[in-house]
């Protein structure tokens, strides 16, 4: 672990190696780029070091304390090892399209290097990308060698207000595929369309964007470059579900989105945002809603109703991501429910085996985070 702001996936029994003392930035160089520090550098560190160039880490990694409601201070290690990404995801790639390399040491003891400190065309393993969103079971992130980009002049957000969750969908789709440049799609009562760049050039294409989405009705703009960072601050970092007892995130296709919400409002209710242009649902389960599904566990009376509903509504969701070809991830619920069911999305024969065949090379002792994933 690093910060340990992130406790993601079933709870793992054994010893804890804190990467929390390997803290640094070991080179940055704004001309070309290119940021390396080592996995336990506190992402605000590195965040500062960016800002004093005008420049940022372009995939906008989410911040999980303020949902799970945790201390501690998140690292770049984290994030790389959760392929951790935010809202700007669906204009210039994840986390681990912007890392060039890692340093890592496997279950063996084995320092390993791949990738190096440029783009380039990889030969051999490309370890970057299997390393990023491993959750540390085929190696302990030491370095890491990102890719950043520069801060643009402002942004602005457009809402559109009053829409159903299809044509919420239809809305953020028809945007995305404009030739507008949209930076962030996400829907939470109202749809929010967030442009970035120079100023002159995010007034035009947010004057087009409006014409292009008259159909959708009611239109407001937020020009104000503070107030729409906040906006998708909020949004990335999903702060509306921070008192949320049981918190799901599920990507499906967008034009699956209305089909999978309406099919599980017939069962079960909670609360969801979408982001992604409706890739990406954040579904939260309040405490009501998980006693109103206790009723249909088995055993319901050997369990609170927290604990029996958020077992129920997980099954079903993950029953159902599976047939609209996405999955599901529980971000959080309390231990026992960690315990009993399979945070992550089950995988098909074909990856699980491909699967137990990576960690059986990396990790020949099952020692790094054992059970995380299972």
């Amino acid at each position: 672990c690093g910060g340990g702001t992130r406790p993601i996936g079933n709870p793992v029994v054994g010893e804890a190696l804190s990467t929390s003392g390997l803290s640094g930035i070991s080179l940055y160089e704004p001309g070309a780029l290119t940021i390396v520090a080592q996995a336990g550098t506190p992402v605000a560190e590195i965040e500062a070091a960016l800002d004093s160039e005008n420049q940022r880490l372009a995939f906008e990694p989410m911040d999980h304390r303020a949902m799970l409601g945790t201390d501690g201070v998140p690292t770049i290690g984290g994030v790389v090892s959760g392929n951790i990404s935010g809202s700007r995801r669906i204009s210039v790639g994840a986390c681990r399209d912007h890392m060039l390399g890692v340093r890592f040491i496997d279950g063996a003891g084995v320092i390993t290097k791949n990738g190096g400190r440029v783009m380039k065309n990889v030969t051999g393993y490309d370890l970057v990308k299997l390393l990023s969103g491993a959750y540390g079971t085929l190696g302990v992130l030491t370095e890491v060698s990102l890719k950043v980009l520069p801060k643009p002049e402002t942004s602005a957000t457009l809402y559109l207000n009053g829409l159903d969750l299809s044509r919420a969908v239809e809305a953020m789709s028809k945007a995305l595929g404009s030739p507008y440049e949209v930076t962030g799609a996400a829907s939470n009562q109202a749809v929010s369309l967030r442009i970035e760049g120079f100023e002159a050039s995010v007034a035009y294409r947010m004057g087009q964007l409006k014409t292009l989405l008259a159909e959708f009705g009611d239109l407001t703009e937020q020009p104000d470059k503070k107030t729409s960072e906040e906006i998708w601050d909020s949004a990335t970092n999903v702060h509306g579900f921070s008192d949320a007892p049981a918190v799901w995130r599920i990507s499906v296709k967008p034009s699956e989105t209305p089909a999978f919400i309406d099919v599980l409002q017939q069962m079960h209710g909670f609360d969801y945002a979408l982001d992604w242009g409706g890739g990406l649902i954040w579904l939260a389960a309040y405490d009501d809603h998980l006693s109103e599904a206790a009723h249909y566990h088995q055993d319901s009376a050997r369990h609170n109703d927290t604990v029996a509903g958020a077992e129920v509504l997980h099954t079903n969701l993950q029953y159902n991501a599976g047939r609209a070809g996405g999955h599901t991830t529980l971000i959080k619920a309390p231990d026992a429910v960690r315990d009993a069911v399979p945070v992550f999305q089950p995988e098909n024969p074909t990856v699980t085996a491909l699967s137990k065949g990576l960690r059986a090379q990396f990790d020949p002792r099952g020692i790094l985070n054992a059970g995380l994933m299972g």
